[in-house]
């Protein structure tokens, strides 16, 4: 009889499994291509303009989607937060009298704030290199109030490799120019021009990114007033330097050969700095859509796509259908699932929030705003899962198009990537692609979409992800161009896996530590 009773346990257990695998099916079935592709119509379509963050465009895009929400039956919030929009103005280097202009003889990464300042001396400081193989720094240099010039890159020894790595490969001091430049400002000094041997190719090169207006939000702290830094042309740098700049690169390439630094205050120059930004402030949203789960409502399950694009420029239209609109409709659509689930009587146990969030293409400020402004409480976020860029395949997955790449699943908890893994085993079965979850992924891609914000506060994420492609931030990112079959899987593979989160018996356990970048 012992042995009968245990059997019919175990037949009953199963079948409960069966019938929980049966009705997430069934949800899951309704998130189809064709309401995929009929949001994705609207959402990248030329009439919202590219959707760029704090433009009319980005607001027609938060209305549609509080919209969808609304209709589903979510309970819709809208978070407005306040940006900081801040452009170059005219900016100028008067050096010995001649005029050296913004883009055309030196440039600078946005965000500079105005600055005018004039200087008698300059202090020409080799590389700019503190380390303890090489130094171009003595005890005695005061830099503080001065305009310091510094070499590009780091000296070479007499083999032709970098004398501070020994090998052909270079050192952060040349990968990371922060790393001279945070080092210098903390040194007191107030202007800091870097030698760009290339300036002209990388002004063109680089137009687009470098005169663009920038956002960051808008906080109650004073703002700090850093130390500009600019990457000169060589006719610049010689007028700098008093017409010794020939004699300075000669010497800068012998250094690793002498081991010696080289560092001179050159005085008898007259350098006026004037350096223009216009700021103004504008305001954007998320755009929350909240689904109350049964017994265990207080923990929640965020699911976030960015719905901001690059907007328009010129005539040209970035519609971003790929980036990030094909997350942006994966999000509706998977409301919609849990919605109908929800009214039917089949949960979730867990609270959901659909989350859409603006400011991700100026740097994560949407989900940088949720996540230090929560609408309910981190403590009980179990997990975020963030969608960007599905709708598409790439030149690796040419032969095998039905695939996801994979980042994060494991930082954090153990038990999220199982269940991960077990959902696409049980359901999707697509190609899991983990390439770009390797810590020393050259791209970078943890750090770089809204499940960051989450994970920086220790809540386990997934980010679901396609790749690259040729039309990648480009006008050409349009919908004829998205695989809705493929990414119709993703979407489902991303409802299973919120399903067995938002429906087992206990929280997630988070049994993984993950260093973050500051």
């Amino acid at each position: 009889m012992k042995k009968v009773g245990i059997f019919t346990v175990l037949i009953g257990m199963a079948s409960f499994a069966m019938a929980q695998e049966t009705v997430a099916q069934r949800y899951a079935e309704t998130i189809t291509a064709e309401d995929l592709k009929k949001d994705l119509e609207i959402i990248a379509s030329d009439s919202l303009e590219g959707r760029e963050t704090g433009t009319k465009g980005q607001k027609l895009a938060a209305d549609y989607i509080a919209n969808h929400f609304k209709a589903a039956g979510l309970k819709v919030q809208e978070q407005v937060f306040e940006l900081r929009k801040q452009a170059t103005d005219t900016s100028m280097v008067i050096a010995q009298g001649k005029q050296f202009n913004f883009m055309e003889d030196f440039y600078f990464f946005p965000g500079i704030p105005s600055n005018s300042k004039t200087f008698t001396e300059i202090v020409f400081l080799g590389y700019g290199i503190e380390d303890s193989l090489y130094s171009d720094f003595v005890d005695s240099l005061d830099l503080t109030g001065k305009a310091v010039v510094i070499l590009n890159g780091e000296p070479i020894n007499r083999r032709g490799d970098f004398l501070l790595t020994g090998t052909t490969s270079s050192s952060d001091w040349s990968k990371n120019y922060n790393k001279k430049i945070d080092l210098i400002e903390s040194k007191g000094a107030a202007a800091l021009f870097i030698i760009d041997s290339k300036a002209d190719k990388n002004m063109k090169k680089y137009s687009f990114y470098l005169t663009r207006e920038t956002l960051g939000l808008k906080k109650e702290e004073k703002r700090k007033d850093f130390m500009p830094a600019m990457f000169v042309s060589e006719e610049m740098a010689d007028e700098l330097l008093n017409g010794k700049i020939r004699s300075f690169e000669k010497a800068g390439k012998k250094i690793g050969r002498k081991g010696k630094n080289q560092t001179e205050i050159v005085s008898g120059v007259t350098i006026d700095m004037k350096l223009k930004t216009r700021v103004e402030s504008i305001k954007s949203s998320n755009i929350l859509g909240y689904l109350e789960g049964s017994d265990l409502k207080e923990e929640i399950i965020v699911i976030t796509a960015h719905y901001d694009h690059l907007g328009k420029k010129g005539e040209d239209i970035y519609n971003g259908a790929d980036d990030d609109g094909s997350g942006t409709v994966a999000v509706l659509e998977l409301a919609d699932a849990f919605a109908k689930a929800k009214k039917e009587g089949k949960g979730p146990r867990r609270s959901i929030l659909f989350m859409c969030v603006s400011g991700e293409e100026k740097g994560l400020l949407g989900s940088e705003y949720y996540t230090e402004n929560p609408i309910y409480p981190l403590a009980q976020t179990v997990c975020n899962l963030n969608i960007d860029m599905i709708g598409r395949v790439d030149k690796e997955h040419k032969k095998n198009p039905e695939y996801v790449y994979l980042i994060g699943s494991d930082k954090l908890s153990s038990e999220l990537h199982e269940i991960s893994e077990k959902a696409n085993e049980t359901y999707t079965q697509i190609e899991l692609d983990y390439t770009y979850n390797a810590t020393d992924d050259p791209n970078r891609y943890y750090y770089r979409s809204d499940h960051y914000n989450f994970a920086k506060n220790n809540i386990p994420v997934i980010f679901y992800f396609s790749g690259t492609h040729k039309d990648y931030h480009k006008p050409t990112d349009t919908v004829d161009k998205i695989e809705f079959e493929k990414m119709t899987k993703i979407t489902q593979l991303v409802f299973y896996t919120a399903w067995d989160i938002a429906n087992r018996g206990r929280r997630l356990v988070l049994d993984l530590e993950n260093d973050f970048e500051n």
